[in-house]
């Protein structure tokens, strides 16, 4: 009998990001995703901003979810060396 394996999420379609340094009273975010628009292109959605207010939103359309999924690695690589980390559901911006 076959069973399916689990797919595991190798090339992650949702990336979020903070970097906080109080000397420099610097407290951002870094949201990156991979959605489909309404034509089906894959797009990569970049939000940032200072944690606790509502940031900025830049929309790439990629032709493929691949091609998405590389561009967000790339960019997720260049956020970490400037200083970005992981983050947690909890620094998340709110809406104001």
């Amino acid at each position: 009998m076959y069973h399916s394996p689990i797919q595991l999420d190798v090339f992650p379609t949702e990336v979020q990001m903070r970097r906080i340094d109080p000397a420099r009273n610097m407290r951002r975010f870094y949201r990156l995703s991979v959605q489909r628009d309404l034509f089906g292109r894959a797009s990569l959605v970049r939000e940032w901003g200072r944690i606790g207010f509502r940031g900025q939103m830049m929309v790439e359309t990629h032709p493929d979810e691949g091609k998405a999924i590389t561009a967000l690695m790339k960019l997720a690589a260049v956020k970490k060396r400037r200083g970005y980390e992981a983050a947690h559901s909890s620094v998340l911006p709110c809406s104001h």
